[in-house]
């Protein structure tokens, strides 16, 4: 009696939580394309983006309108002053500096990352050694010394891809690390019990337990390697959207001041996108985890 009262009421919970807690998995952006999601939630979620979209643009249309344009404006002007710059080239040149100087950057900055990071996690010597030095770095505000990195490097892209790989070391480090820290140690204890080597022990165990910990330094690592490739161009202010920026703040062009920075603001929406993408490909277990 008692095995059928939990076998009926286990496959009736079972059936009516399904339903339940779609709209909860729904929640988590990176699983709207999930088969389990119904539809309905899908259109649902897209509809609530799009009015909030709409309700943010409107109000900076309406108060853009009403205040000085030296100091604000809206989006009908921005709309303008982008079209002209689009069409003139300028935009599309400086885009495709700054992107450029990001993905190399950031290419370099994870892969040092991650390697440092495997070392540093797996090797208490190596962590020994290196820590005060990364605490260190991390703890000092590095634009402070875009001036002596500009000294040494000149105004080029060199000194730009410098900065945006330094700041991109950093959180991968750390990250990658605490992922290697946080394996089970029974897990290792076991292949070694079976006389596995290092690298089998790399390869199977620590490389896919700190994959999501990698994929989230990396999240972060795009957000840093836009802020150097910024904060570079503004010191060269020669090439790219942060010269576009310290050109028109130069003329008071607010409208078309606005334009490098939207396009900041989506190169970092496209990128972050990315690399979600990448860590649902790479760690798909975590957005059943979640």
């Amino acid at each position: 009696m008692v095995v059928d009262s939990l076998g009926g009421s286990g496959a009736r919970v079972s059936a009516d939580a399904r339903p339940m807690t779609q709209p909860l998995r729904a929640a988590d952006p990176r699983i709207e394309d999930h088969p389990d999601v119904p539809p309905r939630v899908k259109g649902r979620l897209w509809i609530i983006r799009l009015a909030s979209m709409l309700s943010v643009i409107g109000g900076w249309e309406i108060v853009g309108r009403q205040s000085n344009t030296l100091f604000l404006s809206y989006p009908t002007a921005i709309f303008k002053a982008a079209t002209v710059m689009a069409a003139s080239g300028e935009l599309w040149q400086a885009f495709l500096s700054s992107l450029q100087t990001v993905l190399i950057g950031f290419a370099a900055g994870g892969a040092i990352g991650i390697l440092v990071g495997l070392l540093i996690g797996r090797y208490r010597v190596v962590d020994a050694a290196t820590d005060w030095l990364i605490n260190a770095l991390y703890a000092t505000p590095l634009v402070a010394v875009i001036p002596l990195v500009i000294l040494w490097l000149g105004l080029g892209d060199l000194a730009k891809l410098f900065v945006v790989t330094i700041l991109t070391v950093f959180p991968v480090v750390i990250n990658t690390a605490a992922g290697v820290r946080n394996v089970p140690q029974s897990l290792i204890d076991v292949t070694t019990a079976f006389a596995a080597s290092e690298r089998q022990v790399f390869t199977k165990i620590i490389l896919p337990s700190a994959v999501p910990y990698m994929m989230t330094g990396l999240r972060l690592g795009i957000g840093r390697a836009i802020i150097g490739m910024v904060v570079a161009e503004f010191f060269t202010a020669i090439t790219g959207l942060g010269a576009l920026i310290v050109k028109y703040s130069n003329r008071y062009d607010t409208a078309s001041m606005f334009v490098p920075i939207l396009m900041l603001m989506m190169m970092g929406i496209l990128l972050t996108s990315l690399v979600r993408r990448a860590e649902d490909y790479f760690a798909p277990w975590r957005i059943t985890e979640e």
